[in-house]
């Protein structure tokens, strides 16, 4: 008689897993230093229209 190899599947979490882990990632880098400059941006515009009408 024939011998029928039977291979297991392999997992699929840890490919779930590590595109989680770089979509975290590519967000942390990118889009949030975005969002820091931004509101970095806003105190500074903040900041100089407050200074510009104290002077009157």
């Amino acid at each position: 008689m024939a011998e029928i190899k039977i291979e297991k599947k392999k997992p699929i979490w840890p490919w779930i897993v590590a595109v989680l882990l770089i979509s975290a990632l590519v967000y942390y880098v990118f889009l949030r230093d975005d969002q820091v400059q931004n509101e970095n941006r806003m105190e500074i515009e903040n900041n100089s229209s407050a200074d510009s009408t104290a002077n009157y």
